[in-house]
């Protein structure tokens, strides 16, 4: 017998299998295992991963070397997600090794936990003649430990070495003696701390025991539920997860944010126990260890996590649910750039699983697929305890400036703020931010500075260039607004921290808190702030987008948006679906307990579709707008498209590999849509030159074929060493 080994090299040119022995002893070897083997001409040894095995040499058998062994010390890769690599490898863009590296959660493992147990076992005249003889000879150590041994019959080793101060020399001649003997437990490190254990005790209604019904009985893949914030997505969840387990089957629960994940965690602890564990980027390599082996060894039922959790090892799969399922965060950044929902549906139909998908506001690609047919969806209209939906204004900046007020605080949100505070009632204060700073617009008309070719806003680089990021057009900042000859034209940007401050002396008595990067840097401290605001140590909190999603605060009944443009005229054609969805996400934190909700949004912008759409928090009415716009301007879900990214050190070679890419493209016979090559939005990193090709065709098989074609023509490239070619499929980024 043979084994296809990938080796453990992140590089394209051993993007391949190669063929080893397989000796006697490792007879029965599975796909998945990782094996160490002898490599390259000086035979050093290396890891790899078993692709397949096969009774068919493929080579002359006499060059051919042998498996040295099994790498005891790495995770085994289940079969399944081997499978899964594939897919992400042949879809996404990738070498096989980084798509093996994605699937696997855990990379090496980790030190068990091991906690050992003294018991008695010497008869308990042994014991007192023994006692008499340590007595006589002042063994002030061993008296002590037999005197409570004979209380207590067992005793954990950590206490006995600990508190009672007694030596392992002296456990061991114990142990040699006879008188005691060890038991020896193994232990996980559980990431979470149970803290709230009411029972859970949700009654659906008919609305919901509907869907769930349907989505049970259903031989149907993909179900999407549209909801309207509160109206108890996670009842249904919870419902069809509740008879999937008692089918003897494994759930898969995907988060968006890790910010999520306390108050989902809790909900589902008090529903199933410890079944459910977490995985993601905070847990210890130590925790995140123990959770994979739990899985593994089938003494979990669910699991939760952000996307990474998709790759849980689950040999008995029957549900994923993807909550949020429109966030970016489902999309890889790093090579490969996978995104979670379709590598989840991929995945589920292999196992035969189904997957759910729930939103407030779906995805354009989901909500355009369920409408065609190929999702079944679902609408929960309503609010579960029949709450209304937050009353919405939209505040034009416009006015406030021509009437004075150059404050980051609209008259109309600051008297409503001192209106709750006086109410003891919980305020948040959202800054639409997400890392676009750098648009340009007019203060007067509203109107930012667009590319007349791509519909996407220029954004602005030093020395006062405006840029498109998509095809490259270029003009100098202009003095004057080109819409309306106004002046007050400029670049838009604000931060959490100026809020803050804004607030802090406009409203000196309040107690604050903020939710940024820069106040979660570390582990828990998410929990911490979402703790205290829910318990009202504070009276605002303020933050970026992981203050909007999913989070339930009975007692906020004021939400206001701070500026609802700073996502809306960023250089990226979902600019429009963005700024929706944050704008209807934040509508949805106010007014879920009694009290009535209220929600201010501000905009330089207010009659634009997004916004208006939003402060009416209906999805229909936008989504008909923005698929139209979609179709005429050539964007998913209507076309896929492929961003081919190159990278290099020698500026002229990036140039020249971009250019081999657009010939390589412009030289088939599919009618491809090519735009570029252009600089990247930062066009050089750490001195290394960045540039950008898109290429765009109705089906993704043709997208991936020409991904496979520029694959081969970049490694037959003569400078190939000098330079990086990555792809991003249907790209949720600008470059």
């Amino acid at each position: 017998m043979y084994a296809n080994i990938i080796v453990d090299i992140s590089h394209e040119k051993v993007d391949k299998t190669f063929q080893y022995k397989i000796p006697d002893e490792l007879n029965g070897i599975m796909p998945g295992a990782p094996v160490i083997i002898p490599f390259g001409a000086g035979n050093r040894e290396i890891k790899g991963f078993v692709i397949e095995t096969t009774d068919i040499c493929e080579y002359d058998e006499s060059k051919i070397k042998s498996i040295l062994r099994i790498d005891n010390k790495s995770v085994e890769i289940e079969g399944k997600l081997i499978n899964l690599a594939w897919f992400i490898k042949n879809t996404y863009g990738s070498t096989m090794n980084q798509a093996l590296k994605t699937v696997l959660p855990v990379k090496k493992k980790t030190r068990e936990i091991v906690n050992r147990t003294l018991i008695l076992s010497a008869k308990d005249e042994e014991v007192t003649e023994l006692i008499e003889k340590y007595t006589k000879k002042h063994a002030v150590a061993r008296l002590r430990l037999l005197n409570e041994l004979m209380r207590s019959h067992s005793l954990p080793e950590s206490l006995v070495t600990g508190k009672m101060k007694v030596s392992r020399e002296v456990i061991k001649s114990f142990l040699d003696m006879g008188i005691i003997e060890i038991k020896s437990e193994t232990s996980y490190r559980n990431p979470v701390n149970i803290n709230d254990l009411t029972p859970y005790d949700i009654q659906l209604t008919s609305q919901q025991r509907q869907i769930a019904d349907s989505i049970v009985d259903s031989h149907e893949l993909v179900h999407l539920i549209h909801g309207v914030t509160g109206s108890g997505k996670t009842e249904v969840y919870m419902d069809v997860i509740e008879r999937t387990i008692l089918g003897g089957k494994q759930v898969i629960v995907l988060i968006p944010e890790i910010a999520l994940t306390y108050q989902t965690v809790m909900r589902f602890y008090r529903k199933f126990g410890d079944r459910v564990s977490i995985i993601n980027s905070k847990l210890s390599q130590g925790e995140r260890f123990d959770q994979f082996t739990r899985a593994k060894n089938g003494e979990i039922d669910i699991m939760i996590g952000p996307r990474s959790a998709v790759f849980t090892p689950f040999d008995r799969l029957g549900l994923i649910v993807i909550d949020e399922e429109h966030e970016t965060s489902y999309k890889s950044e790093n090579v490969p750039k996978y995104h979670a929902r379709e590598t989840a549906i991929y995945r589920a139909s292999r196992e035969g699983a189904k997957v759910i998908l729930g939103s407030a506001t779906p995805s354009i690609e989901s909500y355009h697929k369920a409408l065609d047919g190929k999702y079944q969806l679902y609408k929960l209209n309503e609010r579960a305890n029949s709450n209304k939906m937050a009353n919405v204004e939209v505040v034009d900046l416009r006015e406030e400036l021509k009437e004075g007020n150059k404050s980051m605080i609209s008259r109309k949100l600051d008297s409503l703020i001192r209106d709750r505070l006086e109410k003891k009632e919980q305020v948040m204060l959202f800054i639409n931010r997400r890392g676009y700073a750098g648009f340009v617009s007019c203060r007067s008309c509203g109107e930012p500075i667009k590319c007349p070719h791509c519909d996407v806003s220029l954004n602005l680089h030093n020395g006062n260039r405006m840029i498109c990021h998509y095809c490259g057009y270029e003009i100098p900042l202009p003095k004057l607004c080109p819409k309306c000859d106004s002046k007050y034209i400029a670049a838009f940007g604000t931060g959490t921290q100026k809020v803050e401050k804004a607030v802090l002396k406009l409203y000196p008595t309040a107690r604050t808190l903020r939710m940024d990067l820069d106040t979660t840097r570390n582990k828990g401290d998410h929990e911490k702030i979402l703790e205290a605001f829910s318990n009202r140590e504070a009276d605002i909190l303020i933050g970026t987008q992981m203050i909007v999603k999913g989070h339930d605060f009975p007692n906020v009944t004021l939400v206001g948006v701070i500026a609802a443009d700073l996502s809306l005229f960023a250089a990226d054609y979902r600019a429009g679906e963005r700024t929706f969805d944050l704008l209807t996400q934040a509508a949805g934190r106010a007014g879920r307990g009694s009290k009535e909700g209220k929600v201010v949004i501000q905009t330089y912008k207010p009659e634009e579709y997004s916004i208006v759409a939003a402060a009416k928090q209906d999805y229909e009415l936008f989504y008909k707008q923005e698929i139209l716009y979609r179709k005429l301007s050539g964007y998913p879900p209507m076309i896929n498209m492929m961003a081919v990214l190159v990278n290099s050190e020698f500026e002229e070679v990036a140039q020249e590999a971009a250019s081999l890419i657009k010939t390589t493209l412009e030289s088939n016979k599919e009618n491809l849509m090519i735009i570029g090559p252009a600089d990247c939005s930062i066009s050089k990193i750490n001195d290394v030159y960045r540039k950008v090709i898109y290429f765009k065709h109705k089906e993704q098989n043709t997208i991936t074929k020409y991904k496979d074609i520029l694959e081969q023509e970049i490694e037959k490239y003569d400078k190939s060493k000098d330079v990086l070619v990555q792809f991003d499929l249907n790209p949720l980024t600008f470059y």
